[in-house]
């Protein structure tokens, strides 16, 4: 995952310094290219400043193989308190409700 965010930093400069990369799954995501509604809503409010980025990396699919190129969405935060609020409340699995 460092290398990664080492790849992510050094190819768009202009992306906050604090970034997560989500998971094609993510329950924060409606598509690689969007936040769900509610997800975009509890960025805008918490977290200013964030920015969603679809970003091109090298990534081996296992240790000794040859990289190649993948596409990940990252979210990248100003304040690492906004990465840390974020992944809190959107990376876990949720609570259902009456089992807190």
């Amino acid at each position: 995952m460092i290398d990664i965010i080492q790849q992510v930093r050094g190819s768009n400069p202009a992306l906050p310094t604090t970034i997560i990369v989500l998971r094609a799954d993510s329950r924060a995501l409606a598509d690689p290219e969007n936040l769900t509604p509610e997800a975009q809503a509890w960025v805008d409010e918490k977290t200013p400043g964030a920015r969603l980025s679809r970003e091109s990396v090298l990534l081996a699919p296992y240790p000794g193989a040859m990289p190649t190129e993948r596409k990940v969405t990252v979210l990248a935060f100003s304040d690492a308190r906004h990465l840390a609020a974020f992944a809190t409340a959107w990376t876990a699995d949720p609570i259902p409700e009456g089992e807190e």
